[in-house]
């Protein structure tokens, strides 16, 4: 866990993954519908991340590779990164993205993650600094909360320069230049 009190990452670890178990499991309560409090081995069963990890650290389950980073998803971006909707994906696509490539064994995930990155990131800031009110609602529709932080930073450092550039004085006089020099003897 990264930041134990950031609501962000807190949020990011909710998100749902399909978890194997290689051992049994007795006295949980994870299926309501089971006869059992009992998980065999080989049952899948889906769980919030923060709960598959630690069971993936303590070697009593694998994690699949979560839906939002199947392969759909990989050549959707690869075609129009700035295109594809990843906020319904995972609205915290590449935070969880990033905690969970090192734990499922895919070698790939990780270069996806910062080639999808790359390719959004140009794109972000250009609507970001010339993105009208109105294009604006349907471009962060579209975003990730990383994104939508980088986009709406992107506006204010607009909204300013355009502030400073229409208001006050253009040059401003330095102090030094307005006294004497002594003469040189």
């Amino acid at each position: 866990m990264a930041n134990y009190y950031d609501l962000d990452d807190i949020i990011a670890e909710e998100e749902i993954v399909s978890v194997v178990f290689q051992k049994e499991v007795n006295g949980v309560g994870i299926d309501p519908s089971s006869e059992t409090d009992c998980v065999k081995p080989g049952s899948k069963v889906e769980l919030p991340f923060w709960l598959a990890n630690e069971l993936h650290l303590r070697q009593v389950g694998t994690m699949k590779v979560p839906a939002c980073f199947n392969q759909k998803t990989r050549l959707e971006l690869g075609a129009d990164a700035t295109c594809v909707d990843l906020r319904s994906r995972s609205p915290y696509f590449y935070e969880f993205g990033c905690k969970i490539a090192p734990l499922v064994g895919d070698r790939d995930l990780g270069s996806f993650l910062l080639s999808a990155f790359k390719n959004r990131y140009q794109e972000v800031l250009a609507k970001g600094h010339s993105a009208a009110f109105s294009a604006a609602s349907k471009c962060s529709t579209l975003l990730t909360r990383e994104e939508t932080t980088m986009y709406e930073a992107a506006q204010s450092s607009m909204k300013a320069f355009k502030k400073w550039r229409m208001g006050g004085p253009r040059f401003q006089r330095a102090s030094i230049l307005g006294r004497k020099r002594k003469p040189a003897d």
